[in-house]
């Protein structure tokens, strides 16, 4: 059995920091959510990352990715499809075994600031979904010269 940990002094003792208890309480909800599909998080470059996912048996058309604001959303939904018509002389498929998840499903992802999908695609039966770090210049830090004169006018 797992402990759950009471976050609420978080909210009493820290003013403006609302955000950063509603993430650790995501966090801590995260635990509980389904494992599947399973996915691996990638690190391509300093600022380039890729999500991917296992999702045989969906295609294309079965996938929605949507990003809004901070968050990553992956839905996958399959067709219900009719029974299939048995033709003449053949049996209809029955499984012994169906090891081949077919349901739906729904993964978020919270992304960090200034991170932006860029692009997704699938291949043999994975969901790439590519994300990019676009720190704005005003952010980024910068050096600073140090000239020997100040700059600044003196108040002789």
């Amino acid at each position: 059995m797992r402990n759950s940990t009471d976050f609420s002094p978080l909210y009493r003792s820290f003013i403006g920091f609302d955000h950063l208890a509603g993430l650790i309480d995501k966090a801590s909800r995260a635990d509980k959510q389904s494992s599947y599909p399973p996915f691996n998080i990638e690190l391509l470059a300093e600022d380039q990352y890729r999500i991917t996912m296992a999702v045989a048996g969906f295609s294309e058309d079965d996938i929605d990715i949507e990003s809004k604001e901070s968050s990553l959303t992956i839905v996958g939904t399959k067709q219900v499809r009719d029974k299939p018509k048995v033709e003449a002389g053949k049996t209809p498929r029955q499984f012994l075994h169906q090891g081949i998840a077919e349901r739906n499903f729904e993964r978020k992802f919270q992304l960090g600031e200034h991170v932006k999908v860029i692009g997704a695609f699938m291949e043999n039966g994975l969901l790439h979904v590519d994300l990019e770090r676009e720190v704005p210049e005003a952010l980024k830090p910068r050096k600073i010269a140090i000239n020997g004169k100040s700059l600044l006018p003196s108040n002789a």
